[in-house]
């Protein structure tokens, strides 16, 4: 299993992970001076080539390299297919040789939406503090927490609030997010609450209610084993993150704290808060079976 290490802002490994290769010289480099052994090595200093290839990827990168990252076809291919007019970008057919697009443009083969990215998976333990919102703005964000986790812009399934712990799924395959986004995402909740939940109260919760003409629906709830009724476990079928507290404040409840335990098949264990994953295949073949 591959973890991350929070505090480094350097380039990401191709594995996720963000462990250290081992000590000495790189082989056939010159002995490191002692000065330049005692100078402290700034981590946030990017390499020339990578700051480089972050500057020309903002400015876009020709269509054919799109194509070709994407795994249709070679350049060469890619340059004869746009002259046919099977590229479009944005909507619009592209013949020009050497046009530029940029990540977030919408390209398309013969109809078909492409990607030059390589499809990624992270899953994180949120801690408290930091908001699930893509927005450089908004001050901490998930997205500092999973910066090394992957090359590839990968976003966030689903919200949790920035008081808010636990589990969260990024990734950059739209159609995990269109299938998530339409059918739901099991998710297991542990509430803590300002006073008692009632019984009557949870017997309410558990049989279904309205608010505002909204028929909200859980799929569990109960009490924690060997906790004080303030602490409740809620089994939820929905990606969103007010709507749990919309439950509780209707019954005039406040919630203390707010733990994502479980998302569909996937589990905190061996996950520290703050740190992430790379799912493995077989974590991510279950997604097909929801």
């Amino acid at each position: 299993m591959n973890r991350n290490d929070n505090n480094r802002k350097g380039k990401p490994s191709k594995k996720g992970a963000n462990t250290s290769r081992g000590k000495g010289n790189p082989r056939g480099s010159a002995p490191m001076k002692r000065e330049q052994a005692a100078k402290p090595f700034d981590k946030n200093q990017a390499p020339a080539k990578t700051a480089a290839k972050k500057a020309n990827t903002k400015e876009g990168i020709r269509l054919n390299k799109y194509i070709s990252n994407s795994g249709i076809c070679s350049r060469r291919e890619a340059d004869t297919f746009i002259a046919t007019g099977l590229v479009s970008v944005n909507g619009k057919i592209i013949n020009e040789m050497g046009y530029k697009v940029k990540l977030e443009d919408d390209v398309r083969f013969d109809g078909r939406r492409i990607n030059p990215e390589p499809m990624s998976y992270v899953l994180l333990n949120k801690p408290k503090g930091f908001a699930t919102t893509t927005s450089e703005s908004k001050g901490n964000t998930v997205m500092d927490l999973v910066s090394n986790a992957s090359n590839s812009r990968i976003t966030p399934i689903g919200r949790l609030g920035r008081n808010s712990t636990g589990l969260l799924l990024f990734t950059n395959d739209d159609k995990l997010k269109e299938k998530l986004s339409k059918k739901g995402m099991t998710r297991l909740f542990h509430v803590e609450l300002d006073k008692n939940l009632k019984a009557a109260d949870i017997q309410k919760i558990r049989e279904g209610f309205s608010i505002e003409g909204k028929k909200i629906e859980i799929e569990e709830i109960s009490y924690v084993e060997s906790k004080s009724k303030k602490e409740v476990g809620l089994k939820i079928k929905n990606l969103g993150n007010s709507v749990i507290r919309d439950i509780f404040a209707h019954f005039e409840y406040d919630i203390v704290k707010l733990d994502c335990v479980t998302l569909a098949h996937l589990t905190k264990k061996d996950l520290p808060r703050g740190k992430w994953k790379i799912l493995t295949q077989e974590e991510l073949n279950l997604f097909s079976m929801l």
